[in-house]
């Protein structure tokens, strides 16, 4: 930083000695034009005179009063003014006295609204011109005269421009802050609408393949004595589930990779065109399940795929960890104009013991996926026992704004 540019950052940061620095300079400015005459016996003429004693006391005193601009702006244009109006009627020849009201007035301007700046303004002129044409020595269009009019319509004029600037870089400056805030708050909110999907993710691998693994190590561990053949099928499915759950588990976790890290899986997200499937493994670890679709092999959104997907995952898992032994489950997945319905239903023990009634949040993860899509979700007992699960999937979906219920 240079010598100058530290010198600036002291006077900011000590205002009042930057306005006695100030003042100290319109002092030698005032001193100095009150030994100069610009008039003379053959017209107009410079020569050098020595100024009265009130007139050097009047110029001490605006110069004093300066030092105080920026905490009572108008009592010191006020101070100065009259002053300057004393000077214009005493005076002969007239001290720059006036000097020290145009640089109040400019104080006034640059620190207030224009309205204010009008006013004042106006008000200034008009005294300091009246008093130097109507009771001063002079002849009333002396060019002193009109001299007074044009540095008081000059201060006031000055300081509504720099007042004006430093209006338009606050707005922008105002501007980039909110643009900024703005830019944070979105990055945050897109931050945690990736965490909450990931963490469903997440949720809705672990807690169907453990399922899995549970039960057919249970079925493993009943039968291992007695039918050794039944074991080892019941553990190749829970070989073959821990294995699903690793790859799904190594793609989710994938997503969380920082760009030096080693490269993600590359496999597509699950889907329907996986639905058999799902409903196989849960058909292997004794839960029997229906599929019916008519959904005319619609072309899904990516995200409608997943969710959907997901939902049934998710219901199944329900229905084989709740729904009591000798449960059942039909799946069906329908299209109804720009709409995928997708219901899971099962004949186990209703609502009681249920993630939604007991604090989980399998029922809550389905809900915060269908409500992120624009969709609805339906949940509940059926009438005669069991449960059911109905989601409502537009096709066409929407981004939920900030600040909207997700």
């Amino acid at each position: 930083m240079s010598t100058l540019d530290r010198a600036r950052c002291s006077l900011k940061a000590h205002p009042l000695a930057l306005d006695a620095a100030i003042a100290a300079g319109v002092l030698v400015c005032m001193i100095a034009g009150s030994f100069v005459t610009p008039r003379g016996d053959n017209g107009v003429t410079w020569g050098i005179r020595t100024p009265d004693p009130l007139s050097l006391l009047l110029m001490l005193l605006a110069a004093a009063t300066l030092v105080f601009r920026r905490r009572v702006p108008k009592t010191v244009l006020a101070v100065t003014g009259a002053l300057s109006v004393i000077e214009c009627v005493t005076g002969d020849p007239r001290a720059p006295v006036a000097m020290s009201a145009v640089i109040a007035l400019y104080t006034v301007a640059a620190s207030t609204d224009r309205t204010t700046t009008w006013r004042v303004g106006l008000l200034t002129m008009t005294v300091l011109t009246a008093a130097a044409m109507l009771g001063g020595p002079l002849p009333w269009y002396a060019q002193e005269n009109i001299g007074v009019l044009a540095w008081t319509g000059i201060g006031a004029t000055a300081g509504d421009a720099v007042r004006s600037r430093r209006a338009v870089v606050q707005a922008i400056r105002e501007r980039a802050e909110r643009a900024e805030r703005t830019r944070e708050e979105e990055a945050r909110r897109r931050v945690a609408e990736e965490r909450l999907r990931i963490a469903r993710d997440l949720h809705d691998v672990v807690a169907h393949h453990i399922a899995l693994v549970n039960v057919q190590a249970g079925v493993a561990a009943h039968v291992m004595d007695k039918r050794p053949d039944q074991a080892k099928e019941a553990l190749a499915h829970v070989r073959e589930a821990s294995r699903s759950a690793l790859d799904e588990l190594r793609a989710t976790v994938g997503l969380l990779r920082q760009s030096g890290d080693p490269e993600a899986p590359t496999e597509p997200a699950p889907g329907l065109s996986r639905l058999d499937e799902l409903a196989g493994t849960f058909r292997s670890a004794g839960l029997p399940v229906e599929v019916a679709r008519a959904d005319q092999g619609a072309e899904l959104p990516a995200a409608v795929d997943l969710a959907a997907y997901r939902i049934v995952q998710e219901a199944l898992t329900n229905v084989q960890k709740h729904a009591g032994p000798e449960a059942r489950a039909e799946v069906s997945v329908v299209r109804v104009g720009t709409d995928i319905e997708v219901t899971v239903l099962d004949n186990g023990a209703g609502a009681a013991g249920r993630p939604g009634a007991g604090g989980g949040h399998g029922l809550l993860g389905m809900r915060e996926r269908v409500t992120a899509l624009g969709g609805t979700l339906t949940t509940g007992p059926r009438y005669g026992g069991g449960f059911r699960v109905h989601a409502i999937l537009p096709l066409k979906t929407r981004t939920t704004a900030p600040g909207e219920p997700v």
